[in-house]
């Protein structure tokens, strides 16, 4: 579905929710559980989420229902159960798709509710990952729509067999370092470097690497400012790799499963992914796996690295507020925070679990590509921030960006007159 689509099928949604998601009536008849949904994470942390409900719930009148739903479905099954008025208590989504419902006025303003003190355990540019300014009637303000619980940092999954016959001494650490190893590659081994995709509403890493090559993608009033010489030098960095078949032609049709496949094919030598997915490799592709090794985060001349964050959302309509909030902040206190990160091989966003996490994977000796790949993702996180800012038309900004930067590789327009023609396109649709 193209992002056009998916608005208005959000917007064609909560036409007939405005009263609704203004009303104090309850979402359902009050019970003594509260219902909370995770991603995708049975049965692996079954476990961990029983012994932390069951610890939470000690000393209170009331039980969590713990409900977890597949990636692909989390859109659908929010969106049905809010228009149904049966949303659960505490949700699990991304900064992204939860800012879509936040300018429809579907979230309590953390912001409200969670004093600056108990914020202030947090990241400071993690929480404010979590927030979006709402404008009506001429007038805006900021408001949060998530408490952040566990983030990632990509890293460089890198073959080092395939370095070493391309004569590559090590993993590339910016773009620049990159396309050099690109060609070197190609030329001696005849296999790609990487693959990254140009499909609209998949992956944004090609967005984000344009804001790490220091272009600014939109100024303080949502209009484009990509349209100078920071923004045709990015579209003309993508566009000569590919000119030059230094890139898979599917970067134009497939999206990133595509490049999990080639990497564990053996077809190219770079996989930008999180530390946990060396576990996936390690199963898929053994001998991959025996051959990999990890490095920092490929970036610009901006020393942007990004960081992927999920958060919890309270709906604004649910029946226990305080219950909630009660569990949402417990589930991503230090402690419990910390536990998971270890578990799920991810990273903490409160302050306190960082730093503890940092100073154990610092101490420790590293014996696998697994601990490696989490000590160079956790070391990332001092530098880390969202580098694409939660808003609620971000599809519709990457697939005109993507489609012109598509027409330009495909020689059928300049890099100067892509740019032009993206700028104009977005600046038109709002």
């Amino acid at each position: 579905m193209n992002p056009k689509s998916r608005y208005l099928i959000l917007f064609g949604l909560f036409l007939s929710l405005v009263s609704g998601c203004g009303s104090s009536s309850p979402s359902k008849t009050a019970a003594a559980e509260i219902e909370f949904w995770t991603m995708q994470l049975q049965p692996k942390f079954t476990q961990y989420f029983n012994e932390l409900n069951q610890d939470f719930v000690e000393d209170r009148e009331f039980e969590i229902r713990w409900v977890d739903i597949p990636w692909s479905a989390m859109e659908s099954k929010i969106l049905t159960a809010i228009s149904a008025n049966t949303a659960p208590d505490v949700v699990n989504l991304n900064p992204n798709f939860a800012a879509q419902l936040a300018t429809r006025n579907v979230w309590t303003d953390i912001d409200q509710v969670v004093p600056a003190e108990k914020q202030a355990a947090y990241l400071p540019k993690i929480w404010k990952a979590n927030s979006i300014d709402i404008c009506r009637d001429e007038s805006c303000d900021t408001s949060t729509f998530g408490i952040p619980w566990y983030l990632t940092t990509r890293v460089t999954i890198y073959n080092r067999q395939l370095l070493k016959n391309a004569g590559v001494v090590k993993a590339p650490q910016n773009y620049q370092e990159l396309a050099i190893a690109a060609k070197e590659i190609k030329t001696k081994t005849g296999k790609y470097a990487f693959f990254v995709t140009f499909v609209p509403g998949d992956s944004a890493e090609v967005l984000e690497s344009m804001v790490q090559m220091g272009v600014t993608l939109l100024d303080d009033e949502g209009k484009s400012a990509f349209n100078n010489a920071d923004g045709v030098a990015a579209f003309r960095y993508w566009v000569d790799l590919y000119q030059q078949k230094l890139l898979p032609p599917e970067v134009l049709t497939q999206g990133h499963r595509y490049a999990v496949e080639l990497y564990q094919g053996g077809q190219t030598a770079f996989l930008s992914s999180g530390a946990e997915f060396l576990d996936v490799i390690a199963t898929n592709a053994p001998n991959i796996a025996k051959v990999s090794a990890t490095s920092s985060q490929i970036t610009g001349k901006t020393g942007k690295i990004n960081v992927a964050v999920m958060n919890l959302a309270i709906p604004r309509n649910t029946d226990k507020p305080k219950e909630a909030l009660d569990y949402a902040l417990h589930l991503t206190n230090a402690e419990n925070q910390l536990a998971f990160a270890k578990a799920a091989n991810v990273l903490p966003s409160n302050q306190a679990a960082v730093k503890t996490y940092i100073q154990e994977l610092s101490e420790q000796d590293t014996t696998t590509a697994i601990e490696e790949a989490r000590k160079v993702s956790a070391m990332q996180l001092e530098n880390a921030e969202i580098l694409i800012p939660a808003r609620d038309d971000l599809q519709l900004l990457q697939k005109v960006i993507y489609e012109n930067l598509q027409a330009a590789m495909l020689g059928e327009k300049t890099v100067e007159k892509a740019v032009e023609d993206a700028a104009k396109q977005w600046d038109e649709s709002l």
